[in-house]
């Protein structure tokens, strides 16, 4: 149903953007990179877009943070407004998923394996990416997607 390839999965922040990607077989996710978020200059988008291009990406799969109750509030609508300005440096596809908790099972995760303090903060919005991809990635599967 959907086209072999890689994806890219991104969870938005206020401060960084955390970057996974997929295998090309769009099994596995694993971290990439953590961006450092610039709303004057939208070089994050810049990179964003240059990843795309450079790993041969087929699709974009963007956090939706809801709240517990499925309801969406300032951090969903923030993340909408990202991806209006990410569809503008992208040729491919952007899909937004649900992230409820994806921060707090990575942090979990990381803490689990003893990553702490400074070392944790600067993996934890990859991580976060990683349980958002591989999510949508499971998700498709047990569907019958791809």
């Amino acid at each position: 149903m959907s086209q072999p390839g890689r994806r890219l999965g991104v969870d938005v922040g206020s401060v960084r953007v955390g970057v996974a990607l997929s295998d090309p077989g769009g099994l596995l996710a694993t971290p990439l990179v953590t961006l450092r978020r610039d709303e004057r200059d939208g070089s994050d988008l810049r990179q964003l877009a240059e990843l795309v291009v450079e790993y041969e990406v087929v699709e974009v799969v963007v956090g939706l943070p809801r709240t517990l109750a499925g309801r969406e509030g300032p951090a969903a609508a923030a993340a909408r407004q990202y991806v209006e300005l990410l569809a503008g440096h992208l040729s491919v596809p952007i899909q937004m998923s649900d992230e409820r908790l994806s921060t707090v099972v990575a942090t979990r995760a990381l803490r689990e394996r003893g990553v702490r303090g400074r070392k944790q903060r600067s993996v934890i919005d990859q991580a976060a990416a990683v349980e958002i991809l591989q999510g949508w990635l499971d998700s498709r599967r047990t569907v019958g997607g791809g």
